[in-house]
């Protein structure tokens, strides 16, 4: 499929990055003397996997005439929040306004959501359970290495009985140490995100996001063990904050709530509609 009015930039991350160019100015460029419009300006955007990439691809067919979106595809969400707060890109898609605070607290980010897109639901997932009651004692159990994730995760293990938290923690907030009883003994595996498709290999349970755990196929839906949907955790557009109140900013709320990306996000049967 051809989008032509958005360019496609696969970005190979690492220690020594180097993005041509920089983000794009938050105005469109003037008409000439002559009358003929100048060329538009790019607005990068961020993302690390489908259907985040696919919903910035239909984005980029909806953006308004002065302005084209090019994606810049990156391979983990620290990158994806960086080169947008150091200005090489403009905004990113790929992250919930609770891991996107826990960002901006540990790196002096001043990035804010501008545009909510779609919610997911997430899920426990197991290469050898059927049912949550059978996870054995002394079980490994993976859960994502990031606060806000993990938090999540030890939150919905705690409404399942599988564990329980201290009474006096914000669940959303808990970590490891705040877990009160332990009956079946579990030993977490902390690890990114990214990584959590290769522990469902050999942990007896895996906690991971729908648009990761497809390329095993498997869904939340099908496949999940424990579910949940939580409109906390909606994915969002992120820009920085001085970036927050640009036409730029604005004509991007409106195309990543265009009736183009709404298609792409009810053809997922795996994520909702959040705005």
């Amino acid at each position: 499929m051809s989008f032509p009015r958005i360019g496609i930039l696969a970005a190979t991350i690492g220690a020594a990055l180097v993005l041509a160019g920089c983000a794009a100015s938050a105005e469109p460029a003037a008409e000439s003397d002559a009358g003929a419009s100048t060329e538009p300006v790019v607005l990068k955007i961020a993302a690390v996997t489908a259907p985040m990439t696919d919903v910035v691809e239909a984005a980029g067919d909806a953006i308004e005439d002065g302005y084209e979106i090019e994606l810049v595809e990156v391979s983990d969400y620290v990158t994806a929040n960086t080169i947008v707060n150091d200005g090489d890109v403009y905004a990113n898609f790929s992250q919930h306004v609770p891991y996107m605070e826990q960002f901006n607290a540990g790196n002096d980010g001043t990035l804010v959501a501008v545009q909510p897109v779609y919610n997911f639901v997430i899920a426990f997932y197991s290469k050898t359970l059927d049912d949550i009651a059978d996870l054995p004692d002394g079980a490994t159990v993976a859960v994502p290495n990031d606060a806000s994730n993990l938090g999540r995760a030890l939150k919905l293990l705690d409404a399942e009985g599988v564990i329980t938290l201290a009474p006096e923690v914000d669940p959303y907030a808990a970590t490891v140490d705040d877990i009160a009883e332990n009956p079946k003994n579990i030993e977490f595996l902390e690890v990114p995100i990214a990584s959590l498709n290769a522990a469902y290999e050999e942990a007896d349970l895996v906690f991971q996001w729908p648009s990761h755990i497809a390329a095993l196929g498997l869904n939340p839906d099908d496949d999940g063990l424990i579910t949940e949907l939580d409109d906390r955790f909606s994915l969002y557009v992120a820009v920085r904050e001085e970036d927050a109140d640009s036409a730029a900013t604005e004509a991007l709320k409106v195309a990543f709530s265009s009736d183009e990306v709404r298609e792409v996000i009810e053809s997922n049967g795996t994520i909702d509609v959040a705005f």
